[in-house]
């Protein structure tokens, strides 16, 4: 272990948060962490880095702190209150929050931080679970310059594309407008899918060659196994998903944009949730496509 890297403190080990602490520790920096399950704080000792208790455990000696979670509540749960960042982190330490939430909520809690002495990037993250666990995510920044530089080094080890897009809260803008591409181009697939076996094509075929032209994407390379095999373990959940169509659909009724489009798949995110299958990655819209077409048959 190099010893003179920052100390990194890690809030939030789940989906996301694990695969991106254990790579920081296998670039050798010293990474605690603390989360709520006991299992999952076991994996990242077991992986080299060292449990914590408790969030104030965890931060008291950070140079470095990032938190993952899954959503604003719950960044305010651990940033704020007797037992919070804010309150055990040592003057100028700097917190990475990678959790996708309101750009307002990271406004905020920069204002709070800075008040401590403590400095704050929102750095929210693209490429779901795959894309953490091979350290290639795309990270959208928003902060300062010089904290930015700071922390350029730990985010080139989590991911590929890693770029400030401007103030406090402009990487969650960010993010909100790549989780409203990601819902539509899901559908889109999805749409394409059912209708391509009602038709009767070989659908293994038909996705090879698609992914190939431009209607190839990200979103179809990543989720192509998904959609052959009717496989919707959680990489990234429904439920998260139609959190984030929230955060997107208020923040462009914020500032006047229209999102015709992204109205109704969050609709259909919504009702996806509804009829039980928040818990499944967002790439189950083809379930919802397929009930629509009469293809789903559900007790």
């Amino acid at each position: 272990m190099t010893t003179n890297l920052p100390k990194v403190a890690w809030i939030g080990l789940g989906i996301m948060g694990s695969p991106m602490a254990e790579n920081l520790v296998r670039a050798g920096y010293q990474v605690t962490g603390y989360t709520l399950e006991p299992e999952k704080r076991e994996r990242l000792a077991a992986n080299g880095g060292t449990a914590a208790a408790s969030v104030a455990e965890a931060v008291k000696d950070a140079d470095v702190i990032f938190t993952m979670v899954p959503a604003s509540p719950q960044v305010e749960a651990v940033a704020y209150g007797p037992d919070g960042i804010l309150a055990h982190a040592r003057p100028g330490a700097l917190l990475v929050d990678t959790s996708s939430i309101t750009p307002q909520t990271s406004i905020d809690l920069a204002r709070a931080a800075a008040a401590k002495g403590i400095r704050v990037l929102d750095a929210p993250v693209s490429g779901g679970e795959a894309g953490a666990v091979e350290a290639v995510l795309s990270i959208m920044v928003g902060g300062e310059q010089a904290d930015f530089e700071a922390a350029r080094p730990l985010l080139d080890v989590l991911g590929r594309t890693v770029v400030l897009c401007g103030p406090h809260g402009a990487g969650q803008t960010v993010k909100a407008a790549n989780q409203l591409i990601v819902a539509v181009n899901l559908q889109a697939c999805a749409e394409a899918v059912v209708f391509l076996e009602k038709s009767g094509v070989d659908l293994a075929a038909a996705l090879e060659v698609l992914a190939g032209g431009l209607a190839g994407s990200t979103v179809l390379d990543r989720k192509k196994d998904n959609f052959l095999r009717r496989a919707f373990a959680p990489g990234f959940r429904i439920d998260l998903h139609h959190k984030d169509m929230g955060i997107v659909t208020d923040a462009a009724r914020t500032v006047g944009a229209a999102l015709p489009v992204g109205a109704v798949v969050a609709n259909l995110v919504a009702s996806l949730r509804a009829q039980g299958d928040g818990g499944l990655d967002h790439s189950a819209l083809l379930r919802g496509v397929e009930r629509l077409s009469g293809l789903l048959v559900e007790d």
